[in-house]
């Protein structure tokens, strides 16, 4: 069974905002209540939190699908809708987000980051919030914002100073299991450990992690055997730790071609190259590897290793391996600049960008983007001939009219608003700006010429029961 999983796709769904309510104010002797519909509440935000208590995405693997609550719609009374719930994820530290192309979207380091993966939705403005002067009592109200929808890939890098890496049972298991209080999987056979092991260090008053990475292989970085899997866990490391075997029964390996397949699989997954260096001679405690490691000591120490001779069984070499490697880190991390506050940049809208663009595209529609344009065709009912009217208001003060008439826009003429997937199409007509002696009943907008069926229906029936009162008015039953 599956314990440990640093790699998953998750499918974040934020919550969707509450929809706004049309209502009037009814009480006795008061016909003229004015309008009282409340907003809607906002979509749950869907974030994802760095917590110590978190060590693997296991979680997420058996259930990738994870989704915030909606905001609750207004009511009457001027009652504003409830706000959704946040869903907070809790990631272990040092988990990369990605998008599905591969690009970088947050790197969670340290206790608490957080990331928004997806944003609620906008609740929308009950017809309260909507009255104005012009338009007193409106007989609409805006809908909730869909939430966002998004896909990342989350990669988990293990935060640790010193990585352990060397061929498949080299000793590294060991060597972390008697350096720390780490209790990996030792057993005689290739690929024992499946999975990066992580250990604290106590070396004097320096206190460092070691990480065992999972045995690599010639081809590693190509994807072979677990390297690929796994090499993204020594990116955050200060010091590289090759474990070389002595008393290997491969008569094809020694332990300077076991360090030469090993570099060049580093350098062909690429990004370690000024990472310090030490090479550990592991398992001097059997005779004939305490013979090699003396043999082949100078060549490696010709090359600029520091060299350490070392036995997880008889404990040989490790207090000074561990002091060596508490320097090593303690002077990684004296160079490393301080960490400075977070900067507040502000970034002032130019005086020429209008928050929205238009362009006619070869088929001859002209589109128009922009968050302000697109967010409001969101919200808009398109059931309600008042609501649009809104809409064309809205565009129109945001100068949308304008800019089409300069792209050479004519009345007919295709206009779409938003991206192609979800765009809202219709044919463009010029309109003016309305004032109070231009709506009519509540719900209706006189600029649209086209009646909608129920008012159609309405009207049909308006006239039967005239025609039928009239009727009766002219019976005469005398005659």
């Amino acid at each position: 069974m599956t314990t440990f999983v640093d790699r998953v796709e998750l499918h974040a769904a934020a919550g969707n905002g509450g929809h706004g309510c049309a209502s009037v104010h009814r009480e006795k002797f008061k016909p003229l209540g004015g309008p009282d519909g409340g907003n809607g509440g906002r979509g749950g935000d869907v974030i994802l939190v760095v917590d110590q208590s978190v060590t693997t995405l296991l979680d997420y693997h058996h259930s990738p699908h994870r989704k915030a609550t909606n905001g609750q719609p207004g009511e009457g009374g001027n009652r504003s809708g409830k706000d959704g719930k946040d869903l907070i994820l809790p990631v272990p530290d040092g988990t990369v987000v990605l998008d599905k192309q591969g690009n970088v979207l947050a790197d969670l380091v340290g206790h608490g980051t957080s990331f928004v993966a997806g944003q609620g939705g906008r609740g929308g403005l009950g017809n309260a919030a909507l009255a104005s002067a012009r338009r007193k009592a409106p007989g609409f109200a805006l809908l909730g914002e869909p939430g966002e929808s998004r896909d990342v890939v989350m990669e988990l890098k293990t935060v640790a100073d010193v990585a352990l890496v060397g061929y498949p049972s080299a000793g590294k298991s060991s060597l972390i299991s008697v350096l720390s209080a780490a209790k990996p999987k030792i057993a005689d056979y290739p690929f024992t450990t499946l999975v990066p092991n992580l250990g604290v260090v106590t070396a004097g008053s320096t206190v460092y992690t070691i990480a065992d990475v999972p045995g690599l292989i010639p081809g590693a970085s190509q994807g072979k055997g677990l390297g690929l899997e796994f090499l993204r866990h020594v990116e955050r490391c200060s010091v590289l730790v090759h474990v070389l075997d002595t008393a290997t029964l491969e008569s094809d390996r020694d332990p300077l071609s076991d360090l030469d397949v090993i570099e060049e699989e580093l350098k062909q997954y690429g990004g370690l190259d000024d990472r310090p260096r030490v090479v550990v001679l592991n398992k001097i405690d059997i005779p004939d590897g305490h013979d090699l490691a003396e043999m082949v000591r100078s060549d490696l120490e010709a090359r600029g290793y520091r060299v350490f001779e070392a036995s997880a069984v008889s404990r040989t070499g490790l207090k000074e391996l561990s002091f060596a490697l508490a320097g090593i880190v303690a002077e990684a991390r004296a160079a490393k600049p301080k960490e400075e506050a977070t900067r507040i940049v502000i970034r002032p809208k130019a005086v020429d960008d209008a928050g929205f663009t238009v362009v006619r595209e070869e088929d001859g529609l002209y589109r128009v983007r922009g968050e302000k344009p697109e967010r409001w065709v969101r919200q808009t009912d398109f059931n309600n001939d008042e609501a649009v009217g809104y809409l064309a208001d809205r565009l129109s003060r945001l100068g949308v009219e304008e800019k089409l008439m300069k792209a050479g826009a004519r009345a007919g003429d295709g206009v779409a608003i938003g991206p192609e997937e979800n765009a809202v199409v219709f044919d463009w007509e010029p309109t003016v700006m309305a004032g109070a002696e231009m709506l009519g009943r509540r719900g209706e907008d006189h600029r649209l010429e086209a009646p909608r069926p129920a008012a159609q229906r309405r009207r049909d029936r308006d006239a039967e029961r005239d025609e039928a009162e009239r009727a009766y008015d002219d019976f005469d039953p005398f005659q």
